[in-house]
Parts: structure tokens; sequence; C-alpha cells
């Protein structure tokens, strides 16, 4: 009988689990199973990129220049003859995107398009060919803003690279590099991620007759050799958030990218004139901090090293070897007051007060604005 009773039990208690698993079988159907109306989608590195891709490609173009070359007949093995005339030879020199369809605007680097007195071509990705009427260059920022006519090429619709943003950028976010490599292989396309951000960097070589130093540039891992300059970084969104811009000539896999943010900045300043106005002082500078001005025993601010001839700080009166403490009564110091950001906040015409340190003397100039060159 005891036995009888055990064996019962246990039966009961079997019966219980089968009704309990039952239970939680149908609660998950009903509630955790996928619909199969649903389609899920699974994103890959690859796929980010190749949707990045199919999105910016038909925007990025390759800027040609044609500068005339001279012939050249040799006579012999050694001696070569040169005659006057000349010829034009097209060359690819790098890349570019466009920003505004409709109005035929082109955006790259200011070093891309440097030659003033050359002619220059952009060539889309389905190899239509559109002249260059007018480049406008920045004078503060290495950008360049190229015009074509949209209609030169009536059977084709250009395509408009859209801007994101580079106020949140991250550290190892994954990024595309479009352009024209090596100024010979047209919309290649490389990937990687960032690797800095805030990175301080001089551009072009002295040899060249063109320098500049940039500020506040992305750092990149993804390929970009000569050629990609003025292409675009692009982020998982397909979306441009950086101009790729330079190499570290010492290392491998170091680019350098202008934030897109810089670039909208340029264009609203572009677009409310037509083009760039930008306020000039006429002076080259070195920062001089609060440590080294008190080692040195001189003031903090911007230490002149060079004075542009017939430029409003020439009129002002200032001299190399002045140290420009303070513009309209605000610090002039390292970091965001630095004396060409509060230059840039002002506006071409109008009139600032100057406070210079001269050989441990204060002295009050005043000056106009002009409307800096290209």
């Amino acid at each position: 009988m005891r036995k009888l009773i055990i064996i019962l039990l246990i039966l009961v208690g079997f019966l219980l689990v089968l009704n309990s698993a039952s239970y939680y079988s149908s609660n998950f159907s009903k509630k955790d199973k996928p619909n199969s109306t649903n389609q899920v989608k699974v994103i890959t590195e690859e796929s980010v990129a190749i949707n990045a891709v199919n999105k910016i490609g038909p925007a990025v173009v390759t800027i040609v220049e044609e500068a005339p070359q001279r012939n050249k007949i040799q006579f012999g093995p050694f001696s070569v003859f040169e005659v006057n005339e000349q010829q034009i030879e097209p060359v690819n020199i790098g890349t570019g995107f466009v920003i505004d369809a409709l109005e035929g605007l082109i955006i790259t680097n200011k070093h891309v398009v440097a030659n003033v007195s050359a002619k220059y071509q952009v060539v889309t990705s389905n190899d239509k060919k559109y002249s260059v009427q007018k480049v406008f260059r920045d004078p503060l920022n290495d950008l360049a803003i190229l015009k074509i006519n949209p209609l030169e090429n009536p059977d084709e619709a250009l395509k408009s690279a859209e801007l994101g943003s580079s106020s949140k950028l991250q550290v190892g976010q994954f990024v595309v590099a479009i352009g024209t490599a090596l100024g010979e292989f047209k919309n290649t396309v490389t990937t990687g991620v960032i690797s800095g951000l805030g990175r301080g960097i001089t551009t072009g070589s002295a040899f060249q007759g063109y320098v500049e130093k940039l500020d506040n540039v992305i750092q990149t891992d993804a390929a970009i050799n000569p050629g990609n300059s003025g292409g675009p970084l692009v982020n998982s969104s397909a979306q441009v958030i950086g101009i790729n811009t330079a190499i570290a000539s010492g290392g491998q896999n170091i680019g350098f990218a202008l934030p897109i943010n810089t670039v909208r900045d340029s264009l609203k300043n572009f677009k409310e004139r037509g083009e760039f106005n930008r306020p000039y002082l006429g002076v080259s500078y070195k920062m001089i901090s609060r440590d080294l001005a008190i080692i040195n025993n001189i003031a903090q601010g911007a230490y002149i090293q060079e004075v542009v001839g017939d430029s409003p700080a020439q009129k002002a009166g200032v001299n190399t070897g002045d140290i420009i403490t303070k513009i309209d009564n605000k610090k002039v110091e390292s970091g965001d007051n630095e004396l060409s950001a509060i230059i840039a906040s002002k506006k071409t015409g109008q009139t600032i007060n100057l406070t210079i340190w001269r050989n441990g003397v204060t002295l009050q100039l005043k000056t106009i604005l002009t409307n800096a060159s290209e």
C-alpha cells in the first residue's frame, strides 16, 4: 500500500510538471515569438560601408587641373631642347564632393586648387566632365568651393552629399573615406575608425609656398593617399563628418580630416555674401602662454612674428616683436581666445581696439579690419 501511494505521488508530480511546461511554452509562443511577417536586418561593418558608398559615392568628384606643359624634344641621349609652344595636359590632382546640386557647388581643399593661374574641371563617378567656372578660396581654412554649371551635362542629375555633425564624434567610431587615390584610382573606398580628436597639424610645405596650421582636426586610420584630399569622411549613417585633408609623412595609417562643422561655418559665411568674407588683421604670431610669460618676464598674449605690408595691423602701428594682450578689452590667450579666433568673431569693416605690450610699455592702438584676400 505504501509503495502504491508513492507511485501515485510521483505520477501527480509528473503531470504538474507537464502542465507547467505546456503553459510556459504557450505563453512564449504568443508573446516572445517573432512575428513571421517582420523582417530582421543584421547590420554588419560590410553592409554599413556598402550603404555609405551607395549614398555618397555619386556625389564624389575628381578634380582635374588643366595646366600648360612645355613640349620637349630630345636630340641625342642627353640633350633636351624646349619649344616655346605649350600644350594643355589635364592632371587629376584631388577630390571633392557636391554640396549643392542645384547651384552646382562643390567643396574641396584649398591646397588642391592652389594654382590660381590654372583652369579646372571636375569629373563625376559617371565620367561626366564639368568646367569649373569659378573658384572661391577660404582665406582662413584649407577649404575651397568650386562653381560649375549643372546643366552642362543635361542627361545627368547631380547628387548632393548629406552633411552630418562633428560635434559628438567618438574615438573608435567607424568611418569610410572616399577619393581619387594617387590621382589615378577614382572613388577608392577605405574604411577605419576615428583614431583621435582635437589634433593640431601643419599642412603643406614652405618650399611649395603653402603652409597652414589646422586646429581641432580628426585623426583616422582609414587609408588616405595623395589625391584623396578634399574627399568626404563618412559616418555609419552615410553622412559627411569630415573632409580628408592630410596624411602624416612619417607614419602609417595616420590621416587627418577637417571637421564638417568647420565647413558648415564657412558655407554659412559664403552663402550670405556669395564669397568668403573674412575679417583680416594681417599678422603672423605665436601664442605666449602664462608660464612662458612668467619665465621670460614678458606679457601673455600673441607675439607678433611678422606684420603684412599695407595691412590693418601695419596701419595701426603694430610692430614685429609686439605682444597683443587684448582686443576690445578681451584677453588674448591660448585656447578658445587665441588671436585668430577673436578676429574671426569680428566683422569686416569693424573698428577694433588693440592693447599692445612693447618692451614693458602698454600701448592702445586702433584699426579697421578689412576683408581677407585670397
